[in-house]
């Protein structure tokens, strides 16, 4: 329109104010939901909301004070209003017009014909619905971090010797992996991760991530090459980034039965593990139910041992010194201190015939053999109890085989419970697999009071309750893009699918604002129709429609390739992103303007006082500014 670079600045800055303040407060009000939950997902995700709210608070302040200022001291006035420009500059523009005028046609086709238009924007919210109730669903995807913990468990009551000659077997295929830089193993029980004294560890170093295929891989290679060593069970796994909850057990996900009445809990545990490893996608099952471990039991006499002088305390003692941890002294030195521990010689505590060798002091000061004054014999019972809610219980440790995702086996194994098991026996899963039955409710309320915040923010700034529905309309179509692009790229709906989701409600809704801002003034001051408005509207702001969601697909698309450390746990993220604002992009540019007119006549028009509408208006094409260098 050939004015000058400030008044031009001003202009578009009052022009497109609104727009931007609508835009910025409604895309910052989506995380205010966040703030306020509680649990493990409020501390995954509280400074994520503050971080993303932040920043968008502060690039609105920039496009209304910084850019107009910009804009007004660096954009140069041409004085035939006509700048040369390149052959690059036409065959784009030439592209630009081409696609505007297809739109143009296809706009006033797709009003004349709202019905077909509103039938196909139905059909794609009922398929939302379906598609996100059938979506796999997961919880924390398992990251590359080049690390794998292999548990190991021999039989109960395995002599330590053999456990020792296993453990190295298991240790040298490990060796023989081309993929495995460094490795460590333990054996035994005690230490930070509560193991029996049939159990085992080795922990994994890979090489770097370039010379290896993915960590997964590896663990469905080591699984299958250590499953082959005859008396020991091998439960190679991925290590969680974040462990939440629950105990460390052999598998990643845990499912823990408790009662009050202790072998009939041991019985059914024994009976649901079976039926849990017939679950498809179950692998690695285990439990911490370890009962067959043989027992040597001390009967004392109690009236022989009266009679000799011989109390129940000196019998404990003996048996403690030499098959316990009795600490009888501690050498010091100048730089450390080393606790002095008494036990038998390993030849000595082998059979139950050796408890025979052993002598308590009586009466008179008499060494007495222990089998003059207490009897012997085998058992078998368990190596401990575990307790949960001050009830005996049983943990349950399972994995997923490949494809297979939590939510998918969850139910099963809850319905699995309430028709095998007893009334008085209680199932409760634990860790990994607990937060994540908690965070299907807590993410699905989330996006809930996600739309509800933007429609009270939308309400409050046009002042109406039906505008708002306008706007909000292009959700569906964006969750069903999103979600058919997590399908399509086989990757379950987890917590980083469902940020994207959570981004995507306030993306979206973009091209609605900027396209009902401009139709709802178009009517308020000159005076046009609502069919003549929202047409004129679509077309004049179909570039910055354009602009803003290619600027976002560049942004997000990164993230979906799955590029940099960690790449492929943010994936999710990236394609939700992507594929909802594609679909939503062409949807909203069609569905927007013909529920508008609906929602018109509902309302009544705009309620506002407007001149006569002015007959046939020609679309305003938004005066287009050329950026040069300045000296």
């Amino acid at each position: 329109k050939g004015e000058r670079p400030l008044e031009a600045a001003l202009k578009g800055g009052r022009e497109i104010g609104f727009t931007i303040l609508s835009m910025t407060l409604s895309l910052a009000a989506v995380f205010i939901p966040v703030l306020f939950m509680g649990g493990i997902l409020g501390r995954l995700l509280n400074e994520f909301a503050i971080t993303i709210a932040a920043a968008i608070l502060v690039s609105g302040f920039v496009s209304l004070s910084l850019t107009p200022m910009l804009c007004g001291r660096f954009l140069r006035q041409d004085a035939s209003h006509h700048a040369p420009h390149g052959r690059m500059f036409r065959a784009i523009e030439g592209v630009f017009d081409a696609v505007l005028a297809v739109y143009d046609r296809t706009l006033r086709l797709g009003v004349r014909h709202h019905i077909l238009v509103s039938l196909v924007a139905l059909a794609m919210a009922l398929a939302t619905v379906w598609m996100f109730r059938a979506a796999p669903k997961g919880f924390l995807p398992t990251e590359d971090t080049g690390r794998i913990v292999v548990s190991t468990e021999a039989e109960q009551g395995v002599a330590f010797d053999r456990l020792v000659e296993l453990q190295q077997q298991a240790a040298a295929i490990v060796a023989r992996n081309p993929h495995v830089e460094r490795f460590m193993s333990r054996i035994g029980g005690g230490g930070a991760f509560q193991a029996s004294a049939n159990t085992g560890r080795l922990f994994l170093s890979l090489k770097p991530r370039g010379e290896r295929p993915h960590v997964d891989e590896i663990v469905r290679q080591l699984r299958k090459e250590l499953g082959g060593i005859a008396g020991l069970k091998v439960f190679p796994q991925n290590p969680p980034t974040i462990r939440i909850g629950g105990t460390v057990t052999k598998s990643l996900y845990q499912f823990s039965l408790f009662g009050p009445d202790l072998e009939r809990l041991y019985a059914e545990a024994a009976a649901f593990e079976e039926t849990l490893r017939g679950v498809p996608g179950v692998v690695d099952v285990t439990t911490d139910l370890q009962i067959s471990n043989p027992q040597v039991l001390v009967d004392i006499r109690r009236d022989r041992a009266a009679a000799l002088g011989v109390s129940a305390a000196s019998i404990e003692r003996a048996l403690g010194s030499v098959y316990g941890d009795r600490e009888v002294s501690t050498i010091f030195t100048s730089n450390n201190q080393y606790r002095v521990i008494l036990e038998a010689a390993p030849g000595f505590a082998r059979e139950q015939s050796d408890l025979e060798l052993l002598h308590v002091r009586g009466a008179g000061d008499r060494l007495l053999p222990l089998r003059t004054v207490a009897e012997f014999r085998t058992e078998v019972g368990p190596l401990s109890v575990q307790h949960l809610g001050q009830l005996p219980a049983v943990t349950l440790s399972f994995d997923l085989a490949k494809g297979v995702s939590l939510g998918e086996v969850v139910p099963v194994i809850d319905r699995l419970a309430r028709e095998q098991l007893p009334a008085d026996i209680n199932t409760q899963f634990q860790g990994t697999a607990q937060a994540f039955q908690s965070s299907l409710r807590g993410l699905g309320l989330l996006l809930l009071m996600a739309v509800v915040v933007i429609y009270l923010v939308l309400g409050i700034l046009y002042e109406s309750f039906i505008h708002p529905i306008t706007i909000l309309s292009g959700l569906p179509s964006a969750l069903f893009g999103a979600l058919l692009t997590l399908e399509l790229f086989g990757k379950e709906l987890n917590v980083y699918g469902f940020v994207g989701l959570l981004l995507l409600i306030g993306i979206v809704k973009k091209n609605a604002i900027m396209m009902i801002d401009f139709a709802l003034e178009a009517q308020r001051v000159r005076g046009l129709s609502p069919h003549d408005a929202i047409i004129d509207a679509c077309l004049v702001r179909f570039r910055p429609i354009m602009m803003t969601t290619f600027a976002a697909l560049v942004g997000a698309l990164p993230i979906a390739l799955g590029y940099g450390a960690g790449g492929d746990v943010r994936q999710p993220l990236g394609l939700a992103v992507v594929g909802g604002l594609i679909v939503s992009q062409v949807v909203t540019l069609y569905l927007t303007p013909v529920l508008y007119l609906y929602l018109e006549r509902i309302g009544g028009g705009s309620g506002r006082a407007a001149p006569a509408p002015q007959p046939n208006p020609q679309p305003t094409r938004e005066p287009q500014a050329v950026l040069e260098p300045v000296g």
